[in-house]
This record gives structure tokens, sequence and C-alpha cells, in this order.
């Protein structure tokens, strides 16, 4: 479902994503908080759109000010225990892993997804980018669906 917000200046570009984080020290007291902090707190979404004739707008938080765009929630790809791990099933992440330099990292802890949640797999992409894990984990990757707004 497509939602209009407003975000930075530099996330602009259609196809952008980015995951929201919620509101900051400098909204406080912003005529725009309204605007601005109206999505879902740890979902990632992408830019589809940006609004035409918008104005970029003064923002304490954002540099070059903010502007108007339409946004959708988008799947998060990640590394899940392979049991079980099939379309439509779901499934939660593994756990914290401290290996920063694996290849597997930024799908073993995605932006957009959380530690304690269940997602529904969208779709099963194989195996990982590692060639071994370094928790001896047994993994696989996937797609989980879209957050629902």
């Amino acid at each position: 479902m497509t939602s209009v917000t407003l975000i930075g200046g530099r996330l602009t570009d259609p196809g952008t994503e980015f995951v929201y984080h919620g509101e900051s020290s400098g909204c406080e007291g912003c005529p725009y908080r309204q605007q601005c902090l109206n999505l879902t707190e740890g979902v990632r979404y992408q830019v589809v759109g940006v609004r035409e004739n918008t104005q970029l707008l003064d923002c304490a938080v954002h540099d070059e000010g903010v502007r108007a765009v339409e946004v959708e929630p988008v799947p998060v790809q990640a590394n899940v225990p392979s049991k079980g791990a099939f379309s439509g099933s779901k499934a939660s992440l593994q756990g914290p892993c401290p290996h920063t330099e694996c290849p597997s990292h930024q799908y073993c802890v995605p932006e957009g997804a959380e530690f304690d949640q269940e997602y529904r797999i969208r779709e099963v992409i194989g195996d990982p980018p590692h060639d071994h894990c370094y928790l001896d984990r047994t993994l696989t990757l996937v797609e989980f669906e879209a957050a629902d707004e």
C-alpha cells in the first residue's frame, strides 16, 4: 500500500530504500511532524514516486530539507534456519552474528527485520553468499513478505 510522507532530500530518488527509525530529537516542535512521522518503525520502504510541484521544506534533521514522496513497504532478504524454510511458511532470524566481515552478515542481521519476530517467507532464494558459517548455522537465503500497512 502506497503512503505519502516527507523524507530527506538526499533520499528522494525513486527506487531508494530505507528503514524508518521513527522520531528523532530534532523533530520536536516541527510543524511537519504529522506528515513525516506517519510510517511504521522498523519497516523497510522504497520510494516509488516524488510528489509533483512540491517544495523542499526546512528540516532540523535532514541538511537538505525534506520533500513529499510516495513510499511502499518492500520485502526483506534474510538468512533463516534451513529446516522448514519454504515459500508460505513463517520463519525468524537465527540470532545476532558478530562476524561483520562475512558476506552473509547483511542477511543474518538485515535492516528492516527484528530477531524476536516471525515473518512469512515470500520466496526461497537459495544458498546464502557465504561458503561457511562461522557460527555453524545451516541457513537458507529467503525473501520475507513486505510488511502490511
